[in-house]
């Protein structure tokens, strides 16, 4: 920075507004050193810090305006509390776990600091005026998966802005005026996610602003090693916009001086709110004063020259340095800002430490209360005093300190009747129902749009009810939604002007425009990423991966991102998100169709639809078309050609999630299936009552949610077998099903045999239909699976067959 450098005074900067950034890059330094020390003194589990990026955060935060979004980085600490979107108390708060949302309203103790999230739902879990919020979005720890949903959220400020059917939805968008402001560590723009994004951005031409703050290094590991040309701003100039040429806007600025960081974002963000145009500002020479984290020192891989050349151009110092050459403020007024900052600090630090250690004290006071009564009435005293004076003597005794302490002494109360016992019971009781609010609530959504809660309407037929191809009833279906919902839109390879590679769309783009069905590159994460934040934004996106095997492409983004997003933000943000697919019965080694045990296991949070045809799947897609909850529909591949008819209701009928159909009535076996298997089951079913057995067949419809009106149960109780039978890998969805109806529905009292799966094969399909048939279970493998357990109970009748 140049010495007497003034800056103008305008509504953008003034003394006064110097002198409080100033401000606050102190509490944010000083905040960041206090919680180390939290951490290293053992009241915190773990801290991650924003120090060194102060200076350029509070820049960027210059250029918010109410209603943008930040998609952001755990170190954004100073751009937040810029903003006005978080305290010092509630910053110290969740280092310490508070589960209290008034304490930590980002997310209730469920993420570890530096994770903050807009409550942009309201106690009911339905949208507040994202207009008048400084929007961030939940932040997310794994490197680079902040950054796919970014060019989503800018992506719907460009469909507010040129759909003017949009426009009525003014909680949302002020005509797309808004900014997604991503941000990133250097190290990991190297991840595919970051340059899929950036890529993405300059062919949609969208207003995203990515920030990368460059420390230079990952970890150890510096920038040379990571990055082509040692500079992330150097590697991407082959997508810098020309005169001709559509692309993004490249800046770089040093990451301490303050008047170009200033200048830097103001022309950043009037290239981005006013022309939709993308930008790349990238923050140079950054420095990282405690080291990556609280798992270790920096001093472990930075050089004395180079420590010693961070603490010289640490952004603070800097600042200071820049404030005082150009008579901003004297070396006394610094002196006392910085003071102050420490003092507040301190005091929000205490603050939060007495406010998290009340909310323990009553739980803990009445178990140590219960367990002295304890001792003073059982004969087991003894081991319970010793429980007791434990817990007395824990440093800083946490809830699981307390639990686990009555569970112990429960069990030596477990012959006794005492109203010592009676007590820890109810403490137990009342405890365990708190903490599975504190840890385990909100996983799926809770307001009156959860889809759990839509009324069903069965699909109504008349005899003149045509029979038609299932792809031309997905056609018929896509029309009339479109037709009645200008929120949905739907993206995704093909969708466009071919109508998907299956028809389902055919025609629709024509009708509807480009902005509605819009082709994508091949990009699965982005493709994910871009519905994500258009669900975040009020629209009804249905984003398509081509086919599902693709979807692994995008597992880290389905996973980490859309799928925790309501539980670690405890309700307070959601994206109601479709991803439409299809599956089952694929043939050869990468189109195996049906990975489904990897989606129930990865997307809890999910709900995972696997219609048996296109009339179950329109259902479908109504339900969630009325609810809030994100979810993954597989449709069965070789049902587009399969005849169907066609509801007279197709726009308006909705099936229930967790609600199994019974196919066909049996009593002498249960075979439970979904998805294209339901026709193989079938078919067998007919082959074996040509046997004399009658099996019951039943569609589980979805496997997230699984079975809540436990219909499987009560064909076991008439059956006493069962056979789960799917396509995915042995130990798969099937060993699944199985633990859900015998585990879960104590499904094992009504058996009189083994339950059975009959999976595929424990290797992916082998190409062609030979390979099909040897690969998974088929007609015949299904007839030879229930024959068999028919032998096991009654040989005599059932003699073996092979």
């Amino acid at each position: 920075m140049i010495a007497n450098e003034q800056l103008n005074i305008t509504d953008t900067l003034t003394p006064e507004k110097i002198l409080q950034d100033y401000r606050l890059a102190c509490e944010s330094r000083a905040a960041s050193l206090l919680g180390r020390r939290e951490v290293m003194g053992g009241r915190a589990k773990f801290g991650i810090f924003g120090d060194g990026k102060e200076v350029a955060q509070l820049a960027a935060a210059h250029a918010f305006r109410a209603g943008d979004f930040r998609s952001g980085y755990y170190r954004d600490q100073t751009f937040v509390v810029a903003l006005g979107e978080l305290t010092w108390t509630e910053f110290f708060a969740q280092l310490y776990a508070h589960t209290d949302l008034e304490a930590d309203p980002n997310s209730g103790g469920r993420q570890m600091n530096g994770h903050y999230a807009t409550r942009w739902l309201d106690e009911n879990g339905l949208w507040r005026n994202q207009t008048e919020l400084y929007n961030s979005v939940g932040d997310i720890a794994p490197t680079a998966g902040q950054i796919p949903r970014a060019v989503g959220l800018a992506y719907a400020s460009r469909l507010y802005r040129q759909n003017p059917h949009l426009q009525v939805l003014t909680t949302f968008s002020r005509n797309g005026n808004e900014i997604t402001f991503g941000t990133i560590g250097d190290a990991s723009t190297t991840q595919g996610m970051f340059l899929e994004t950036m890529n993405a951005a300059g062919v949609l031409q969208v207003p995203l602003l990515m920030s990368v703050w460059d420390d230079g290094y990952g970890i150890s590991v510096p920038v040379e090693y990571q990055t082509t040309k040692g500079s992330i701003s150097k590697a991407l100039a082959g997508l810098q916009r020309t005169a001709t040429e559509k692309g993004i806007e490249i800046m770089t600025v040093t990451g301490w001086d303050y008047p170009a960081l200033i200048e830097t974002y103001q022309k950043a963000a009037r290239l981005c709110r006013e022309e939709h145009v993308p930008v790349l500002v990238h923050v140079q020479k950054l420095t990282q004063p405690q080291g990556h984290s609280t798992s270790g020192s920096h001093e472990r891989y930075k050089s004395p020259e180079r420590l010693e050349w961070e603490r010289q151009h640490d952004c603070n110092r800097q600042f200071r340095q820049w404030i005082l050459e150009n008579g901003y403020a004297t070396h006394d007024e610094l002196d006392a800002i910085e003071r102050d900052a420490a003092r507040i600090t301190k005091a929000a630090r205490q603050d939060a430490w007495n406010a998290y250690l009340a909310s323990l004290k009553d739980d803990y006071e009445e178990a140590m209360l219960l367990l002295q009564q304890a001792t003073e009435t059982s004969p087991a005293s003894e081991p319970i005093a010793r429980l007791r004076h434990q817990l007395q003597t824990t440093y800083v005794p946490i809830r699981r300190d307390a639990v686990a302490a009555v569970k112990r002494a429960l069990r030596y109360l477990r012959t006794e009747d005492s109203e010592a016992k009676q007590g820890l019971l109810a403490w137990l009781n009342r405890t365990t129902a708190e903490n599975e609010d504190r840890y385990s609530s909100h996983l799926y959504s809770q307001s009156p749009d959860s889809p759990l809660k839509v009324t069903p309407i069965p699909a109504r037929y008349t005899d003149e009810s045509p029979l038609v191809d299932g792809y031309q009833l997905m056609q018929r279906y896509f029309d009339s939604l479109f037709a009645r919902d200008p929120r949905v839109v739907t993206i995704g390879e093909d969708v466009g002007h071919i109508g998907d590679v299956n028809q389902g769309l055919a025609g629709l783009q024509e009708k509807y425009g480009e902005l509605r069905i819009t082709d994508t590159g091949i990009r699965e994460t982005t493709i994910i990423g871009q519905g994500i934040g258009m669900a975040m934004r009020g629209l009804k996106p249905i984003v398509e991966i081509q086919y599902f095997d693709y979807v692994f492409y995008a597992l880290a983004t389905l996973t980490d991102d859309l799928a925790t997003l309501h539980y670690r933000t405890k309700g307070g943000q959601k994206a109601p998100l479709i991803i439409r697919t299809r599956g089952h019965r694929l043939e050869g080694i990468w189109h195996s169709g049906s990975p489904m045990s990897a989606m129930i296991n990865s997307l809890r949070g999910l709900h995972i639809l696997v219609p048996r045809n296109m009339t179950q799947a329109a259902g479908f897609y109504n339900t969630l078309i009325k609810g809030d909850d994100p979810a993954l529909l597989v449709e069965p591949l070789n049902g587009y050609r399969l005849k169907e008819r066609l509801p007279e209701n197709l726009g308006e009928f909705c099936l229930p999630l967790g609600v199994p159909e019974t196919l066909r009535n049996g009593s002498d076996i249960t075979i439970v299936t979904y998805g294209s298997m339901c026709r193989i089951v079938l078919e067998a079913a007919e082959q074996l009552e040509q046997f004399n057995i009658q099996a019951e067949v039943i569609d589980v419809q979805t496997l997230l949610p699984f079975d809540r009106s436990h219909t499987i149960v009560e064909s076991i109780k008439k059956t006493s077998r069962v056979l789960f039978a799917d396509e995915d890998f042995p130990g798969g969805a099937s060993a699944y099903m199985m633990q859900q109806v015998v585990e879960k529905q104590d499904a094992y009292r009504y058996l009189d045999s083994a339950p059975r799966t009959l999976t595929a094969r424990s290797h992916r399909p082998a190409y062609g239909s030979d390979g099909d048939y040897f690969s998974k279970p088929n007609i015949e493998d299904v007839f030879d699976a229930v024959y068999e357990i028919m032998n096991e109970s009654d040989p005599a009748r059932f003699p073996k067959l092979y």
